[in-house]
């Protein structure tokens, strides 16, 4: 029996995903949370130079990323792995790759060579810089993509230089478009009845999560510098200090900021003619926020949250992960997924963000052990027990 997630909306789909490390892995989670029936196609051991790159196995980040996924083991660079993918392609609707575009071809498994073997594959393909241009073959990481797509100039304190966010931000951002893509596809292809080759890559990946600032150059050619927590162009709004930490405060519009003045019983900062206007208090950004900080230090962060609130004024805690998790509103939307894997036994893993009424995605078990599925997959396509001792000795698989 083909083992799926227990979610009924894509069960209909078959995806050979044969990504590793980040940003693909990312789109293919979607399908497979979403009841696809995902093979996760990987090297046979000690195949893969650097297949220590991910970690092991069973650690975190892989456990959370290729959850619900079967797995096969196939060198596809031995003429006989190459077949049996062939012989996958044609049944698959599918296929999620993040190699190096020279790298691809030479391996005869770029779109032009699977869609004369199945004209209604579709491919999806995410590269650092994309499929072709000057730095088509260039390797790509999460990092180099912040900078070069202006993530880092426009992140951190003012004048303290680049600063990298915390989280792979263009991996994920490009496995999110490169999905995005390949629905979009799916959905055309019931129409014209033929695939197509979807393609995303970090750079553009990043500099179109930076749409706000980049159309900010290229409408008005103003370059955005550093704002540090501050928000560009509106006042109040950014991270305050309490009595006990820090909280974020978002009342940049009069109403709101009328309602903060208020709050705090500061009527001079109401009716000063100067802050009457968010471009008057975006002029005086600094006089505001020392004014504004000289009374959120009297109370804790829980007490303003609490004040804040009652007045409908956007505000909120400033969590480390732990307290992320412990928040009621995290616990009610349910973020926090329980699934038992064979060898760490009960773990919490992260829910998909986007909810479905009527079939929405599941957690239903994590990534196969390696080569797990060999047998039954290679007997599907009608290799024998021979066949597949033969193709294990080879190293095919």
């Amino acid at each position: 029996m083909i083992k799926t997630a227990d979610s009924s909306a894509l069960k209909h789909l078959k995806i050979l995903d044969l990504t590793r490390v980040r940003a693909g892995p990312t789109c293919v989670r979607f399908f497979a949370d979403f009841g696809a029936e995902v093979l996760k196609v990987e090297s046979p051991d000690g195949v893969e130079a650097n297949e220590g790159v991910i970690g092991a196995r069973d650690n975190y980040d892989n456990l959370n990323l290729h959850r619900n996924k079967r797995s096969l083991t196939l060198n596809f660079k031995e003429p006989e792995g190459l077949e049996i993918l062939y012989k996958l392609v044609k049944d698959a609707d599918v296929v999620v790759e993040n190699f190096r575009p020279d790298v691809k071809h030479r391996l005869k498994i770029d779109y032009e060579t699977l869609s004369k073997i199945n004209p209604r594959i579709i491919m999806g393909s995410i590269s650092g810089f994309g499929q072709d241009g000057p730095y088509a073959n260039r390797a790509g990481f999460d990092q180099i993509a912040q900078g070069m797509g202006g993530l880092m100039s426009i992140t951190g304190i003012p004048g303290q230089g680049p600063v990298r966010a915390g989280i792979a931000v263009s991996d994920s951002t490009a496995g999110n478009y490169a999905a995005i893509g390949i629905l979009i596809a799916l959905l055309e292809r019931e129409q014209s009845g033929k695939g197509q080759w979807v393609q995303s890559n970090l750079l553009q990946s990043m500099i179109g999560l930076c749409d706000f600032q980049a159309a900010r150059y290229l409408v008005d050619q103003d370059i955005p510098p550093q704002a540090g927590n501050d928000h560009p162009f509106s006042t109040p709004m950014g991270v305050y200090q309490s009595a006990d930490g820090y909280f974020n405060l978002g009342a940049s519009g009069n109403g709101q900021y009328y309602a903060l003045c208020d709050v705090l019983s500061r009527p001079d900062l109401r009716d000063d003619p100067e802050l009457q206007t968010l471009k008057g208090r975006t002029s005086r950004r600094e006089f505001v926020n020392n004014e504004l900080n000289k009374e959120f230090v009297k109370q804790t962060t829980t007490y303003w949250i609490d004040k804040l609130n009652e007045k409908s004024i956007p505000c909120g805690p400033i969590y480390n992960m732990a307290e992320v998790f412990e928040d009621a509103q995290v616990a009610h939307l349910g973020v926090a997924v329980k699934v038992t894997d064979p060898n760490r036994g009960p773990i919490e893993l992260v829910a998909t963000p986007v909810k479905l009424s009527r079939t929405p995605a599941a957690i239903s078990f994590t990534l196969h052990a390696k080569g797990a599925d060999n047998l039954e997959l290679l007997k599907s396509l009608g290799y024998s027990e021979d066949d597949i001792k033969k193709l294990q000795e080879k190293k095919v698989i």
